[in-house]
């Protein structure tokens, strides 16, 4: 309640502290004064705006690394997945060459 207080200037109170700055400073300085201090505030901002898209270039990158990586894992599903359908191809062809090495064939029936 207190800092509610001090921010509450009203016109009488603004007064004084400018006639107070005009009595320290001077009337010359006063310009001096506005303008370093516009410089501080453009400086500020223009770090506060570089330390925003550098946390927003983070995030990116941040968020296509979470995207690659869940493409790795879909690619490596689809090679295991490949690779167990090859294997059991190559099972059924290796039981087809057999039959007909064992001296069955499998398009003649027995007992014709």
């Amino acid at each position: 309640m207190d800092t509610l207080l001090l921010f509450s200037f009203l016109g009488p109170e603004m007064l004084v502290i400018f006639f107070a700055i005009l009595l320290l400073f001077g009337g010359k300085k006063i310009p001096e004064l506005m303008r370093g201090l516009g410089r501080g505030i453009r400086e500020f901002n223009a770090a506060r705006n570089s330390l925003e898209s550098e946390l927003k270039d983070g995030m990116r990158e941040a968020e296509q690394q979470r995207q690659l990586e869940m493409q790795h894992q879909q690619l490596q599903q689809k090679i295991a997945q490949q690779q167990k359908l090859l294997e059991q191809q190559q099972q059924l062809l290796q039981q087809t060459q057999q039959q007909p090495q064992q001296g069955q064939s499998p398009w003649i029936e027995e007992g014709k």
